[in-house]
């Protein structure tokens, strides 16, 4: 099993079930343009979550298919299924959250896991550049 395209897989797939739930809130709404400003309806959280994917997925999904063709460390393997995971948990932090205005669990420990296993990522990607 290639478990980095798998990962990268998984974030495409992420990313257009996303797009999918944005366009489902705006039939359910009526709401074919924008987004109401209150952060409890389920449009606005699904547009958040559907942009804080895509702001997020391609660049890490980059990252893993990179790293991948270059036979990584199972540890790196490990970093690359958290990090994907981690971008779950923040999707579904944001539509299962009451209102986006306040913290979830799902949400912040997602985005933790984002930041350090992403920043991870990137480090050992240039310093394969650096030695290759």
């Amino acid at each position: 099993m290639n478990i980095p395209l798998l990962c990268v897989a998984l974030l495409a797939l992420l990313t257009i079930a996303a797009g999918f739930r944005v366009s489902m809130a705006r039939a359910s709404t009526g709401i074919v343009q924008g987004y109401p400003d209150d952060p409890s309806n389920i449009l606005h959280k699904a547009v958040r979550a559907h942009g804080n994917t895509v702001e997020y997925a391609p660049v890490i999904a980059l990252l893993i298919y990179i790293l991948g063709a270059y036979n990584p460390p199972f540890w790196l393997v490990i970093c690359m299924v958290l990090v994907t995971v981690a971008r779950y948990m923040i999707y579904f932090g944001l539509l299962l959250s009451p209102t986006i205005n306040k913290p979830h669990p799902l949400r912040f420990l997602g985005a933790l896991l984002t930041y350090i296993f992403g920043i991870v990522l990137a480090v050992y990607l240039a310093w394969v550049a650096l030695v290759a």
